[in-house]
Order: C-alpha cells, then sequence, then structure tokens
C-alpha cells in the first residue's frame, strides 16, 4: 500500500531565497536612508562669522587714492637748447611772473642773431641806394619834361602866329606847315613824356613797396631770433612756487626738455586713479569724501581720463566747501567715491562665503541658533561694508558670513559652542 509523503512549506532553499531578498531590500532601505538625508557637518562657532541682516542706510561706493595736486601746473621746457650758466633761485622758492629762473648759453644762436643783423643792414642800406637812385631817375624825367613843355609851348605860340599870318598871306604855305608840323611833334613829345613820368611814378611807388615788404620780413626775423636769444633767460610766465627744478650749472639742455615746473597755489585738486572694470560707470559730478583730522571732506569729479594703462585710469576731483588746513602736493588720500545714492535698504555683512556661493545661497541659522542650513538669496549692489539683500532674508536673520572652503557640499551644520 502507497504512503502519501506530505509537502514541506518551508524548504531550505525557499529559507535561503527569502533571506537574500531580505536582505537585499534592507540594504537598499539603508543605502537610500543614508543617502536621502541631508548631509551634516560639525563645526566650531568660535572658528566662524555669524552676521546679522539688518536695515539700514546702504550706499553703493568704491574706495580709491588720489594724491594732491596743485589747481594749476605750469611745465618748464627749454624753448632753446643751450648750456646752463647760472641759476638765479632754487627748487621750492616762490616765483614772479616774469622773474628769472635760470640763464643759458649757446653760441650758434648769437651767431644766427649776428647774421640776421647784418642782414636787416643790408637790406636797410640797399633799400636806401634804391631810393635815391628812384629819385635821382624821377628828377632826370622831371627835368626832361620841363624841357619838353616849354618847346611845347614855343611850338604852340609859333604855330598860332603862323596861322594867323599865313590866313593874311603874309607868309607862305611852306612857312606855315613847318611851324605846324613842328607843334603837333612837341605835342606827342609831351604826351609821351607825361606818360613816362607817370610809369616813373608807378615803377617807383611799387619799388619802394617791395623794398619795404623785404626790410619787414629781414626786422621780423630778426625780432623771432632775439625772442630766441632772449629765450635762453627761462622766467616764471604766472606766480606761483618752483617745483621739480632739474637744472645745474654747466649742464647741457636740449630743445624741449623738461626743466621744471610752476605750481599755483591758489588751490587744490586730487588726480585719483581708478580700476578700468569701473570706466563705465564714472562721470562728471559723481562725489566721494574723505577723512583728514577727523573731519570729512567731499569732493566731486570735474574731469575723467579715458585712457587706460595697467588697467587703470584717471579722473580729477576738486573740493566741494572747505579744503583741509595743512593738505600738502603729493599727499596720498583715502577717497570712498559713490557710485549711488544713500537709500535705506537691508544689509548684509561682507564676507568670505561669496567666495564659493557667488552671492546665490548661504548658510542661516535656525531660531534656536544649533543648527544652520543652506538658504537660496539674491544680492544687489554693494559697497566694502556690505551687500544689498534683494530676496531671501529679512531683517534680525543670522548668517554665517566667514568663508565656506572647508564645507565642502554639506547641507546642514551643526554648531558647537
Amino acid at each position: 500500500m502507497d504512503r502519501v509523503i506530505e509537502k514541506k512549506t518551508w524548504t531550505v532553499k525557499k529559507l535561503l531565497t527569502i533571506g537574500i531578498t531580505a536582505a537585499i531590500i534592507l540594504l537598499i532601505a539603508g543605502a537610500y536612508y543614508f543617502t536621502s538625508g541631508k548631509s551634516k557637518l560639525n563645526v566650531e562657532t568660535e572658528r566662524i562669522t555669524i552676521s546679522e541682516v539688518s536695515n539700514g542706510t546702504f550706499q553703493e561706493f568704491i574706495p580709491v587714492n588720489g594724491v594732491v595736486l596743485p589747481l594749476t601746473t605750469i611745465y618748464l621746457d627749454a624753448s632753446e637748447g643751450g648750456r646752463i650758466e647760472e641759476k638765479y633761485v632754487e627748487d621750492g622758492a616762490l616765483m614772479k611772473k616774469g622773474q628769472p629762473i635760470l640763464r643759458l648759453s649757446n653760441s650758434d644762436l648769437m651767431m644766427t642773431m649776428m647774421s640776421q643783423q647784418n642782414t636787416v643792414y643790408n637790406t636797410l642800406t640797399q633799400m636806401q641806394i634804391n631810393h635815391n637812385a628812384a629819385l635821382q631817375n624821377t628828377v632826370s624825367k622831371l627835368n626832361q619834361m620841363a624841357d619838353v613843355e616849354s618847346q611845347y609851348k614855343e611850338a604852340e605860340r609859333i604855330y598860332k602866329l603862323d596861322k594867323h599870318l599865313y590866313s593874311q598871306n603874309v607868309i607862305g604855305m611852306q612857312e606855315f606847315k613847318q611851324a605846324e608840323n613842328n607843334y603837333t611833334y612837341y605835342q606827342q613829345k609831351r604826351t609821351l613824356t607825361q606818360q613816362i613820368l607817370q610809369q616813373d611814378s608807378v615803377s617807383r611807388a611799387t619799388q619802394e613797396a617791395q623794398d619795404k615788404r623785404s626790410f619787414k620780413g629781414s626786422q621780423d626775423a630778426l625780432n623771432i631770433m632775439q625772442k630766441k636769444v632772449s629765450d635762453l633767460v627761462v622766467r616764471s610766465p604766472i606766480d606761483g612756487q618752483l617745483t621739480s627744478l632739474d637744472a645745474e650749472i654747466g649742464q647741457n639742455k636740449h630743445q624741449g626738455e623738461r626743466l621744471g615746473q610752476i605750481d599755483v597755489t591758489s588751490g587744490f585738486k586730487v588726480r585719483v586713479d581708478v580700476d578700468e572694470h569701473y570706466i563705465s560707470r564714472i562721470y562728471i559730478g559723481l562725489k566721494g569724501d574723505f577723512a583728514f583730522a577727523d573731519t570729512t571732506y567731499k569732493l566731486k569729479i570735474t574731469k575723467v581720463f579715458t585712457q587706460v594703462s595697467n588697467g587703470k585710469f584717471q579722473v580729477d576731483m576738486l573740493f566741494e566747501g572747505p579744503v583741509p588746513k595743512g593738505i600738502r602736493r603729493g599727499q596720498t588720500l583715502q577717497i570712498r567715491l559713490a557710485l549711488s545714492d544713500e537709500k535705506q535698504a537691508l544689509r548684509l555683512a561682507r564676507g568670505g562665503f561669496f567666495q564659493q556661493t557667488g552671492g546665490n545661497w548661504i548658510f542661516k541659522l535656525s531660531a534656536d541658533g544649533k543648527t544652520a542650513y543652506k538658504t537660496d538669496i539674491q544680492l544687489g549692489m554693494y559697497n566694502p561694508d556690505y551687500y544689498e539683500v534683494l530676496g531671501g532674508l529679512k531683517a534680525g536673520d543670522k548668517v554665517i558670513t566667514s568663508s565656506y572652503e572647508t564645507y565642502g557640499n554639506n547641507q546642514e551644520l551643526i554648531l558647537n559652542k
């Protein structure tokens, strides 16, 4: 008789399959648990900077350095080259307009001036010779005119007389015709002599005009040479202070070489170097301020030099209001150059966090101050002290503003005191 064998419900193979499946499920669940949650990092509060977001006055500005310069500077260049023979003043002297500073010597220039003087004298002498010759020629022609006039009048008298006698049949036709021909001849000669005398007058006037122009040209050339020689004595063009004088006795200076400068002491301006990054935002009228002797003074841009050199361009600023007492030429000032007007805004202190976040997010502290978590933010303008907060934070929020370089990709910070 056959016996029914009872089938086992839990076989080894089935138990093994269930165990492996459970292990895989647990492994997946564990991986999900450990990877899907927020990664955390413990940080010491002593090593971070915590700042509070606040409302307050905000202005976009950049710190720049400016150098104090005289309001007006006149450069002294050698109009003519030469050897320095004498110095009348030293660097730093206060000058009056026209006061001599130094004297140069130039033998070539002196020889050229003497040659030009001889040219003027020769031109004047030739002019006098031409004048005397023209005068003598005119006198000769006037004498000829007087002779012709006398001969004409005599021929006219004889002609009129013979004409009367011929009409009375006192003289013959032959004698009358001779008198008539003589009269006609001297009449024509008189007219021709008058024309010659008139042409002589015009020629004489033309010659004198040419001589005057020639003399004036040589005289002007001499005046220029005399001016060049007088420029060998360098004089102050204005009232001011002589600075940067580069001249020693015996030194040779070429034409156009810089000798020094005269600074007008009636006022000052500030020459400022600005990074080329801001060239599109800098214009005449922008203002700035600086602290000097515990007092704040204001400046305004009056001129912009758009040429960029070594990554910077320059602007000139003038004082608005009083000028600091005791300020000196060449002094360096640290200026806050305003790029916007003052306004009320939500402010966040600047810090190293910006290098890692680009201002797109920040670690914001929880209400209890024990943790900090990533928060998306939006920043606007900035200055060396603050960022303008446009979104993501409110007044009173506390955030970490120090560097995030060691935080990696952690989403939450545990703050340990």
